[in-house]
């Protein structure tokens, strides 16, 4: 049938098979302006986590809005006039955008202990650094000493103090959040009406809408922040943080990359093909293809919506590797037959080459997508839609590879192939020579490399955070390390205490305040029956279990900053003569609390309508000991073990977690998929080669360079993340391609003569080309990648190279020694 579709169609109509499908992607190609790129923190969280709809239900119930950290170094003292007036100035702008709710700074927070004065004036007046006669040295104290302040608002040094920007909310995102789910929801449990339908393309439409317009202020918030910042940079230095600000900046990278990295790639491919093969066909051809192929995915994702994340944004890097790995197969086989048969004509040389090259292209390409089908069973989108990608991606580029490559050489002259000089020390003859030589050295190297991959695999971490995506010599990283490491941490942490209903069972709990007197006891009975009163909530029990929560999560070295009602508690106790405020004290203070003030110091930490308490904490990314899975652990045992079950329930909460589940379901569903994907690719080997021995070598000999990767990340602590994670999909999709390639050409070669050696040799020297320079090109292609800002990409480049690396030499040493020595093809009569 293939035969029957090139005579009578495609070279027979060369020039209008080609202006058709050229015509075809590049009509299509308008949807490549449809393309978006999200790197949103909502990208890297499952999105049937539990957690995450107890994240954001406690985000509502604690009305904890989206912060951006402004890091505030002046070049005078921190309390000079000038800073404080630089501080003003810088606030008041800011304060001004559209997307800010309000600032906090030095000069808008009150001043509890600048002098300590009684509660009841602190509550009439509120004082700061805008007050008339403020003691500045009592001030600097206060900002260093206070629970409230410290190791958050400013520095140890007092060099730098935090500028906090806190964003509005957005209800109406989570409105159309909520509606959407629900709809999504009963779709997987159950089917909708045709209404519910309706109902739910609506508002998915409606959602992205608003998303995308929301992320466009977003945006322009961030530059409009940061333009105000460069004009007082003169004055002071600034450095800017937050989970919004971090995800604009990957945007940006991303962009930046695609761009550039993508245009400089093209470019030293050019340069590579140009040298390797010496001929402006072999540079424009594979060039030709590799952009129509890139066009036609990227127009298709634009078309259906599909969105570029961070985990997804080298898919184009992918689809180049496997494109060109197509199209220089079919370069060197061509090649090979114009040697062999120079008189031959043109078309007949492109049909055998077509020919030829189509059984063990079809069976790399299906192979390689059954590689990134493991990325189809993770429980995240992004990850999810690579390997759509992927599968897709690689499709496009077989089927343009074998209709662009034919027709384009109809249309141009035949020349002479091009006369490479030989030498000893070229790769493929080389490894020939190893092969033949070697008696026992090959699998004593094989040996010592799987013991490497196994002890660096034991030493894998599943770990990553933020402030590592970015090079140590970035603003953006150095502005994190700062906020990290001296204003109280990045990623935010959420401990949710839920108490019991039943106000009796708190009496299990030992109080903190002993020999209580008869009074106080019947005071306790009485709000136990007005538990309606919001005032009685604060009973002596429910303050022991806030100060034990708190004290145990300040004690925690990977943890920064911790702000809880134990902050007020402790404020309390330094205004109140040093004595410990107890259930009177708080349902008094509450009684005559300011709504303004409940909302700063109550409401972020208490909600008494659900009975819970939130303890907000900020985790030091930049912390080398941490280990995020372990610590989520520790914490959520400890407090287990503090808090009895019956008194209270612990849930922890947050991006912490958020991202902790990603990384873990990750890891374990690509761990599971990988021992899935083997056993797909060894039944795929089993139907190719129809021999069960070549299937086990064939299996072994892809599997040496995915531990060898595995190995090396282990050994040189390069962590298990988003990016790092997909490699093993990579490794075998590269190793298959070009396992399949050499198997299918050394049965050939056996054929003919039923000589083992001379066809390995033969096989290494003709197929082994094409490996060689496939290998050869986009290793040099992809080292452009090793110059990004993104730490992923960077991963990603070196990772890859040593994949390429790693699968050549397994299958130009390893693959032919083991055919040598098992022998898996019988030997055919000749007659």
């Amino acid at each position: 049938m293939l035969h029957k579709l090139y005579q009578k169609l495609i070279l027979k109509y060369p020039l209008s098979v080609l202006v058709i499908l050229v015509s075809t992607i590049l009509i299509f190609g308008t949807n490549v302006t449809k393309l978006e790129i999200d790197a949103s923190a909502e990208t890297l969280l499952l999105n049937d986590d539990k957690d995450l709809a107890f994240s954001r239900t406690i985000s509502k119930r604690f009305d904890a809005n989206d912060v951006l950290i402004l890091a505030y170094k002046p070049k005078q003292d921190l309390l000079s006039p000038q800073s404080l007036q630089t501080l003003t100035d810088i606030s008041n702008d800011i304060e001004e955008l559209p997307g800010v709710e309000s600032v906090d700074s030095l000069i808008t927070l009150p001043l509890f202990f600048s002098p300590i004065r009684e509660m009841d004036d602190l509550i009439n007046e509120t004082r700061t650094l805008k007050s008339d006669n403020v003691d500045l040295s009592l001030v600097k104290q206060e900002f260093l000493t206070s629970p409230l302040y410290k190791d958050r608002l400013v520095n140890k040094d007092f060099t730098i103090s935090s500028i906090f920007i806190n964003l509005h909310q957005d209800p109406e995102y989570f409105t159309l959040l909520e509606k959407r789910n629900l709809l999504l929801d009963k779709q997987k449990n159950t089917s909708l009406t045709e209404k519910e339908k309706k109902s739910l393309l609506e508002v998915s439409k409606a959602f992205k809408k608003h998303r995308d317009e929301q992320r466009i202020l977003d945006n322009n918030n961030i530059e409009e922040i940061r333009s105000i910042i460069t004009k007082y940079q003169d004055n002071a230095t600034f450095f800017l943080g937050g989970a919004q600000m971090i995800s604009n900046d990957i945007v940006s990278f991303v962009k930046s990359d695609l761009l550039v990295y993508g245009t400089m790639l093209i470019l030293l491919l050019i340069l590579v093909l140009g040298i390797v093969f010496k001929k402006p066909r072999w540079v424009a051809i594979p060039i030709l293809i590799c952009t129509l192929s890139v066009i036609a995915i990227t127009s298709s994702l634009g078309f259906f919506g599909w969105e570029i994340t961070v985990i997804s944004s080298n898919f184009i890097a992918l689809q180049l590797i496997i494109t060109i790995s197509i199209v220089l197969h079919l370069i060197v086989r061509y090649e090979e037959l114009l040697t062999l048969y120079p008189r031959a004509l043109s078309k007949r040389l492109i049909l055998l080459t077509m020919l030829t090259k189509a059984t063990p292209t079809f069976f790399a390409i299906l192979t390689t997508i059954a590689g990134f089908s493991s990325l189809l069973y993770s429980h995240i989108y992004p990850v999810i839609n690579l390997g759509w990608m992927m599968s897709v991606g690689i499709t496009f580029s077989l089927v343009i590879s074998f209709i662009v490559f034919p027709t384009v050489l109809m249309l141009l002259k035949k020349i002479p192939p091009v006369k490479r000089k030989k030498s000893r020390f070229f790769l493929p003859s080389l490894t020939s020579k190893i092969v033949l030589r070697d008696k026992k050295g090959i699998f004593t190297v094989t040996f010592f490399i799987i013991v490497f991959s196994i002890t660096g695999a034991s030493q894998l971490i599943v770990e990553n955070s933020f402030i590592n995506y970015f090079k140590k010599d970035t603003e953006i990283y150095k502005g994190m390390k700062i906020i990290d490491q001296e204003l109280g941490g990045t990623t935010p942490l959420d401990v949710i205490v839920t108490l019991s209903e039943v106000n009796s069972t708190l009496a299990h709990i030992p109080s903190t305040q002993e020999n209580m007197e008869e009074d106080e006891d019947s005071f306790e009975n009485e709000f136990d029956n007005t538990k309606d009163q919001d005032q009685y909530w604060f009973t002596d029990e429910k303050i022991a279990i806030i100060k034990d929560v708190h004290d145990y999560l300040t004690y925690i070295a990977q943890i920064g900053e911790v702000q809880s009602f134990a902050t007020l508690l402790e404020t309390g106790k330094i205004l109140n003569q040093n004595k410990d405020l107890d259930s009177i004290d708080l349902a008094l203070i509450y009684q005559k609390l300011p709504q303004k003030y409940r909302k700063i110091i109550l409401v972020p930490y208490v909600n008494i309508e659900y009975n819970q308490l939130r303890f907000a904490t900020r985790i030091v990314d930049s912390n080398e000991a941490l280990r995020r899975d372990a610590l989520l652990k520790t914490i959520k045992d400890d407090l287990t073990h503090i808090i009895d079950p019956k008194i209270g329930t612990v849930q922890l909460s947050n991006l912490m977690v958020l991202y902790n589940n990603m990384l873990q379901s990750l890891f374990h569903s690509q761990i599971t998929m990988i021992g899935l994907v083997l056993l797909i690719v060894f039944f795929m080997f089993f139907i190719l080669f129809r021999s069960f021995k070549l299937t086990l070598i064939a299996l072994t000999v892809n599997i040496i360079p995915i531990g060898m990767v595995f190995g090396f990340m282990g050994w040189l602590h390069i962590p298990l993340d988003i990016m790092t994670i997909t490699i093993a999909a990579i490794a075998m999709g590269i190793g298959i391609d070009d396992t399949v390639h050499y198997i299918h050409r050394y049965k050939v070669e056996y054929a003919k003569d039923n000589l083992s050696y001379f066809s390995m040799h033969r096989t290494n020297t003709s197929i082994g080309n094409a490996l060689y320079f496939t290998t050869l090109v986009i290793v040099i292609g992809f080292s452009i990648l090793t110059l990004s800002n993104l730490l992923p990409t960077i991963y990603f480049g070196l990772l890859t190279m040593l994949v390429m690396i790693a699968a050549l030499i397994s299958d130009l040493i390893l693959l032919p020694k083991l055919l040598l020595l098992f022998k898996p093809f019988k030997k055919t009569i000749k007659m």
